[in-house]
C-alpha cells in the first residue's frame, strides 16, 4: 500500500490529467478504398502528432449527393475490409468514426466505433435519424435502440454522440450524468441558412450545460459544413477549423472540467430526474 503522502499525489496527478486529440475532417469519396487511405493518413498523422485520440467525421465509408442509393449499396460490416483496416492501424492510439452497417434487411444503422490497439472499445447506433429540413435520413437507416455508452480513454471517460443527437439535450446529459466528461459528435452537417450558426450554437451549449467538453467533427464535401470544433466546458471554442479538409490538434484538461464544475454546478444544481429513452412511436 503506498504511503499517504503518495496516494494523494497519484490522485492529484490523475486529476489533473490531459488528453491530446486530433480532429480530422475530410471530403468523403464515392469508394470505400480512397476513404480508408484517407482514414489511414489521418491516423499516422494524429499518432505521430501525440494524439491519444482521431475523431473522424460521421459517414466515412463513402458518399456521393447524386446517388443516395450508394449507402445501402456501399455499407460493410464492422469486421468488414474497410473497418479490418482502420483496426489494424489504431495500435498506439483511439479513433472515432461513424460508418454504415448493415442491419439485414436491405438497411443500414449509422454506427459509431471506437477503435483502441487494434481492437472495438465501444459502437453505438445513431438514435435521432435526420428527418427534418430536406433531408429524410430514415428512408434508408434504421434506427439504433440503445442509449451510447460510456468509454474510458486515457485517464478520461468519453460519451457518444452523432450529429443530429446535438440538437437533443437529453442525450448529452444523459452521458453527463453516467459520468462522461468529453462528449464526442461525429457529423456530416448539410449546409443551409443559418445552420453553421446552429451547428456552433449547439455544439456551445452540450458542452456549457454539462460542464463537458465537445469534439466535433464535421465531413467538408459539396454539401456539408465542415467547421469542426473543440468546446471546453465553459463553452470556449478553443480550436475552430474551416470548411477544408484539415487536422487539428487540441488538449483537454481535466483540471478545467474541475473548475467547470466548481463555479456552475449545473450537474448538481439540477431538479430534473434523468433522461430515459422514450420507445419508437408507430
Amino acid at each position: 500500500m503506498l504511503p499517504t503522502g503518495m496516494m494523494v499525489h497519484a490522485a492529484f496527478w490523475k486529476w489533473n490529467a490531459v488528453m491530446r486529440v486530433a480532429l480530422g475532417q475530410f471530403a468523403v469519396a464515392p469508394d470505400w478504398e480512397t476513404n480508408q487511405r484517407q482514414c489511414l493518413d489521418l491516423i499516422t498523422r494524429a499518432r505521430e502528432g501525440g494524439a491519444e485520440l482521431l475523431v473522424l467525421p460521421e459517414g466515412i465509408l463513402a458518399q456521393d449527393i447524386n446517388n443516395p442509393e450508394l449507402l445501402p449499396q456501399t455499407a460493410q460490416p464492422l469486421d468488414g475490409p474497410f473497418m479490418e483496416g482502420l483496426r489494424k492501424a489504431s495500435q498506439g492510439i483511439a479513433v472515432a468514426g461513424c460508418v454504415n452497417v448493415p442491419d439485414g434487411n436491405g438497411r443500414f444503422y449509422n454506427t459509431q466505433f471506437v477503435l483502441r490497439d487494434g481492437a472495438f472499445i465501444a459502437t453505438y447506433r445513431k438514435l435521432h435519424l435526420y428527418d427534418a429540413f430536406s433531408m429524410k435520413e430514415s428512408q434508408r437507416t434504421s434506427p439504433g435502440m440503445e442509449l451510447p455508452p460510456v468509454v474510458q480513454i486515457g485517464d478520461m471517460k468519453v460519451g457518444l454522440m452523432t450529429c443530429y443527437d446535438v440538437r437533443f439535450p437529453e442525450l448529452a446529459r444523459h452521458l453527463a450524468l453516467a459520468g462522461a466528461e468529453v462528449l464526442l459528435l461525429p457529423a456530416a452537417w448539410v449546409r443551409g441558412p443559418g445552420k453553421e450558426r446552429h451547428w456552433e450554437i449547439m455544439s456551445v451549449a452540450r458542452a456549457l450545460e454539462n460542464t463537458c467538453y465537445v469534439v466535433a467533427v464535421g465531413e467538408c464535401g459539396a454539401r456539408n459544413t465542415g467547421f469542426s470544433m473543440v468546446v471546453d466546458p465553459l463553452g470556449v471554442v478553443t480550436l475552430a477549423l474551416g470548411e477544408a479538409p484539415a487536422l487539428g490538434f487540441a488538449t483537454l484538461d481535466r483540471e478545467r472540467i474541475a473548475h467547470a464544475r466548481q463555479v456552475l454546478p449545473v450537474l448538481e444544481n439540477r431538479r430534473f430526474a434523468a433522461p430515459v429513452l422514450a420507445s419508437l412511436k408507430n
